[in-house]
């Protein structure tokens, strides 16, 4: 029972209950709460990042084009090297379903092709009366699959004696859609390999740094300023002119990701640096200092996880920065060079005014570039806010 104590005024009513107090009362929740208590901080930035729906799309996303270039061999209507020399510079074919009312299933028109005297452009007319099916899960151009094994089994491959150029082809009559997506494994793994070495670099020096202070963070301050006053475009030029022509193409993909992540670094090590200034006055890196725990493991295990989003945020910037680097290095000569394939080795077809009036669909390699740079960038918004489920 309750007793009411009146009050004058605009005084609520007060009720005090006189029934014995339980201290355990007050932790009794239910059961999604109780779900929620014991979920793990793993669990708690799972459930945040899906709340931001354009993240876990870029997600989802960048996964499915990490998944292909495992493929891209299988996935690709041609081979890297095929050339139609009776269709160079050929426009993108559009894929019917439908002829003349009729369910035919996937296919193309086949193609005539004129030479315009006054331009000296091909023109090519589509033939309604050649009907070419595309074949899918079909033999076509042979492969070596991760230059390991031969193998010739393709997702889609044009019909018999037909051509299938859904992006166009080149001027020497390569199919632009199999270079996309060959293209698509150095551009990718170049991000990644670089960003690798820079995070590496950058958080245990930028780390030592922080934590240590003194002479050893001078020097690399002054060295950090001496890296970042360099201009990048004569540095590249120097590199792209010691760099011998006989190497071979996987050495130069392997020294251009090497030297991104060597000039990445620098910032992310300032980052590292200012934020562990802050944090080894906490206490707690006192008591793991008196616990014996050594610097490496401080700054491991204590430290880095205490801004973690910031490094998230960092990477998922600095991927898409490496990217456009390798990008727009090929697309200048100054970065990797044929045979090897990458996206800005595609835009090096389109670096004439007449070449993109002309031919347009060269510059297709351009919207996986866009794509994945807004992928990344709204990826890292949702797990740099994940990375702190509490906030």
């Amino acid at each position: 029972m309750t007793s009411p104590t009146q009050h004058t005024g605009d005084t609520l009513p007060h009720f005090v209950s006189t029934a014995p107090f339980d201290p355990l009362s007050v932790e009794v929740m239910s059961e999604e709460q109780a779900y929620v208590n014991k979920a793990s901080q793993t669990r708690l930035m799972w459930w945040k990042f899906k709340r931001h729906k354009l993240a876990l799309i870029s997600g989802v996303f960048l996964l499915i084009l990490y998944a292909m270039i495992a493929i891209v061999e299988f996935l690709a209507p041609y081979n890297l090297h095929t050339r139609n020399v009776d269709f160079i510079h050929a426009p993108p074919q559009a894929v019917h379903l439908f002829n003349e009312g009729t369910f035919v299933g996937p296919f193309v028109y086949g193609r005539d092709m004129r030479l315009d005297i006054d331009t000296l452009r091909r023109v090519y007319t589509e033939d309604r009366s050649d009907i070419q099916p595309l074949r899918f899960f079909c033999s076509g151009d042979a492969y070596k699959f991760w230059g390991l094994f031969k193998a010739s089994t393709h997702l889609v491959c044009p019909a018999e004696g037909g051509q299938f150029f859904l992006l166009g082809s080149d001027r020497l009559g390569r199919d632009v859609l199999s270079r996309i997506l060959y293209g698509a494994r150095i551009s990718l793994t170049i991000g990644l390999l670089g960003i690798t070495m820079s995070f590496v670099l950058g958080i245990v020096i930028g780390g030592l740094a922080g934590y240590h202070g003194g002479t050893f963070d001078l020097i690399v301050q002054r060295i950090i300023e001496v890296l970042q006053s360099i201009p990048s475009i004569p540095l590249w030029m120097a590199l792209a002119a010691i760099m011998p022509v006989t190497w071979s193409p996987i050495v130069i993909y392997l020294g251009i990701t090497a030297i991104l992540g060597l000039l990445d670094w620098t910032g992310l090590a300032r980052a590292v640096r200012s934020k562990l200034l802050a944090l080894r006055e906490e206490d707690y890196v006192l008591a793991a200092q008196l616990m014996g725990a050594k610097s490496g493991r401080i700054i491991g295990r204590h430290l880095v996880p205490g801004f973690m989003s910031h490094l998230i945020a960092t990477a998922t910037l600095a991927i898409p920065g490496m990217i456009l680097g390798e990008t727009a290095l090929s697309f200048l000569g100054l970065g990797l060079r044929p045979p090897i394939t990458s996206w800005g080795i595609l835009l090096t077809e389109a670096r004439s005014v007449s070449v993109i009036a002309f031919y347009p669909w060269l510059l297709f390699p351009t919207i996986p570039v866009i794509l994945v740079i807004l992928a990344f960038n709204f990826l890292g918004d949702g797990l740099r806010d994940a990375a702190d489920p509490y906030k």
